[in-house]
């Protein structure tokens, strides 16, 4: 078996000779005939342009090694390109997402570089966001989840030196003032053209998959391939709001669900999921929105689209 790889690796995440032993030991594994070519990322290019690249040069696999910022980035150019090109993972990152909902191996880029090689790919959707921020309305593709409120929170409160020492556990020491942090506001939400009865929150997600850092689950039906979007709005105001809002996510979404007792995500007074195709978002007030982990400062307006398998990923 021969494939034709381009890695796109991010250079503050591990050296290029780490990966090519991890390489190199799938390559011997899996006795795969390897053709490589490198495309590093820079500051300027978190991989878009490295993507680019290495399909002008002829690769028919892209492999991203790097954390959840390369993959987004590589993802979001094949999903814009239509390139007929497959995507692989080597998750170097802290958070690692995608991986993660995907059942990558983690902590091994030998097995997540024999994954990239020889693993059947899956189409995957990509969400789509067009955002408008202090400099302009942007636009960004995203394949794990978007929102404000809790998850944004945790990434904005989350102490970068702590995270360098122990990785997704910093996560959860941010949680306790992430909490305290998410006061509810006025919002107005229409999702497939059909504006929502709630009109407060303090957390909004959309997602592609559903488990964040530290295996917690906030959109248990997420499918990344069923062509939706999974929502999930948050708008618990005191004790009992809270109270309501964990019995939601531990119990009727948790606990029931694995013992059989629940189909699909329920809703409750201050829980409510559902699933999109579009959706649009307004703010009575400026809050900080992120894509993938990635935090992309303060907004008050936001719509989402879904573009059906957008990426094929292995």
């Amino acid at each position: 078996m021969s494939a034709r790889v381009g890695i796109i690796w991010n250079p503050s995440k591990t050296t290029r000779e780490s990966l090519e032993t991890a390489l190199r030991k799938a390559a011997s594994a899996g006795r795969s005939d390897v053709d490589q070519q490198w495309f590093e990322t820079t500051p300027d290019d978190p991989g878009q342009g490295a993507a680019a690249r290495a399909i002008e040069a002829g690769a028919d696999v892209l492999v991203a090694a790097g954390g959840d910022g390369t993959v987004r980035a590589v993802a979001e150019h094949l999903a814009e390109s239509g390139a007929d090109v497959d995507l692989g993972i080597v998750p170097l990152g802290t958070g690692n997402l995608l991986a993660r909902n995907l059942r990558v191996p983690l902590l091994n880029p030998a097995a997540a570089f024999r994954r990239a090689l020889t693993g059947e790919a899956r189409a995957l959707d990509v969400g789509w966001l067009e955002i408008d921020l202090e400099g302009g309305t942007e636009r960004h593709a995203f394949a794990v989840m978007a929102g404000f409120g809790l998850d944004a929170h945790m990434i904005t409160e989350t102490d970068d030196d702590l995270k360098d020492k122990v990785g997704w556990l910093a996560y959860v020491e941010s949680l306790g003032r992430a909490l305290s942090a998410s006061g509810t506001l006025d919002v107005r939400i229409t999702a497939d053209g059909r504006e929502l009865d709630r009109n407060s929150a303090h957390t909004l997600l959309v997602g592609n998959c559903g488990m964040l850092q530290a295996g917690i689950t906030l959109l248990p039906d997420a499918d990344p391939g069923d062509g939706e979007l999974d929502l999930l709005v948050l708008s618990a105001d005191g004790a009992a709001g809270w109270v309501d809002t964990l019995r939601n996510m531990v119990w009727d979404n948790g606990i029931k669900r694995v013992l059989g007792g629940g189909a699909s995500a329920e809703s409750s007074e201050s829980a409510t999921h559902g699933r999109v195709r579009s959706l649009q978002v307004e703010l009575a007030e400026p809050r900080v929105f992120e894509i993938d982990g990635e935090d992309l400062g303060e907004t008050t307006r936001v719509s989402v689209t879904v573009q059906e398998g957008a990426v094929r990923v292995r």
